[in-house]
């Protein structure tokens, strides 16, 4: 099976991206190798470093689940083909689906 997330280029600031194995939850490794729920807390990558993040990520798999990257600004703004994508999976993790569900009833 091949992957529909696009290539980035070595120089493309990046994040890695999963899901937290044990609550499904969105999280997004930091600067320091730990994961977060608080996308404000990701960590930038480039080059041979965001590789090496990206492989020590997949070690993971009692933590988390499909690690990937995703295209981000130097200062850590979601961009590129994923933004919609992944805005969406950044606003459910604050109040995963039961918050959404809460607002939409609220609503």
């Amino acid at each position: 099976m091949t992957s529909v997330r696009p290539k980035l280029k070595p120089e493309v600031p990046k994040s890695v991206t999963a899901w937290e194995t044990a609550t499904g939850r969105t999280v997004w490794l930091k600067a320091d190798g730990s994961w977060t729920e608080d996308v404000t807390q990701l960590g930038v990558f480039t080059g041979e470093d965001a590789e090496e993040r990206l492989a020590a990520a997949a070690r993971q798999e009692g933590r988390v689940t499909d690690p990937y990257f995703m295209e981000v600004t130097a200062d850590g703004q979601i961009t590129g083909r994923e933004t919609l994508r992944e805005s969406l999976r950044a606003h459910f993790s604050e109040g995963g689906l039961d918050g959404a569900m809460s607002e939409q009833e609220t609503a």
